[in-house]
């Protein structure tokens, strides 16, 4: 089963403009998000890392 935070909207919105108001929502809401973190742990090294360097 996919995770959805690979394809959720609000991070396709942060990609198009990192510095709206709904980018700030999302930023702020994958600190906590149990989801987020699940995703995160079902890439690869490589690919986390690029992840949290992009997104943190």
């Amino acid at each position: 089963m996919e995770n959805k935070c690979a394809n959720c909207s609000m991070k396709s919105r942060y990609d198009k403009n990192p510095n709206s108001i709904i980018s700030k929502i999302w930023k702020w809401h994958v600190r906590w998000c149990p989801g987020w973190k699940t995703y995160l742990k079902s890439l690869s090294e490589n690919e986390r890392k690029e992840e949290i360097k992009k997104y943190s």
